[in-house]
């Protein structure tokens, strides 16, 4: 039967319309970084927040008030440890993922790609993406603590890396 007892509707539509407008209010007190998905960490929390609200929206075991509650747990926890992270860099270690270089000026870190389990097809892939044809057109390919990998090419006048100076291999 398409529709066994018209209640089923009103239970997804007054705890969703709630769920939905209230996880809005704590992703702003929350800020952006709520959805930036910068680390594990801020994934992680972005997918539970996810699986509570459909869980609200399709589920009959979970109550509006543990899910707000939960959401907004996630939320608090995850605003603490980017407070914390911001505040001290021994925490900041523990938690985040360093960045690290596959290529530097044209020579492939054939350890570091093991050690990532990124494959050479991968990078390759990576450098093509960028438009790059050649090996010794690039000063750097960094695998993020988020997981994408970064394209610097080499350019005319430029000695140093800046932007390297928190990459593990820089």
């Amino acid at each position: 039967m398409w529709l066994a007892d018209p209640q089923n509707i009103l239970r997804v539509l007054g705890p969703g319309l709630v769920a939905y407008g209230l996880l809005i209010l704590f992703l702003r007190l929350g800020g952006k970084r709520s959805l930036a998905k910068l680390n594990a960490f801020d994934f992680v929390v972005t997918i539970a927040i996810g699986s509570i609200l459909a869980n609200v929206l399709t589920g009959t075991s979970l109550a509006l008030s543990q899910a707000l509650l939960a959401m907004g747990l996630l939320i608090m926890l995850q605003t603490v440890v980017s407070w914390l992270s911001f505040r001290s860099d021994a925490f900041q270690d523990l938690i985040r993922a360093c960045p690290r270089i596959l290529l530097k000026d044209g020579v492939i870190d054939e350890q570091a790609l093991k050690e990532e389990r990124v494959t050479r097809g991968d990078l390759m892939q990576v450098l093509r993406d960028g438009g790059f044809g050649r090996l010794d057109e690039v000063a750097a390919v960094v695998l993020e603590a988020n997981g994408t990998l970064n394209t610097i090419g080499k350019r005319e006048g430029r000695d140093a890396l800046e932007t390297l100076e928190d990459v593990k291999g820089a």
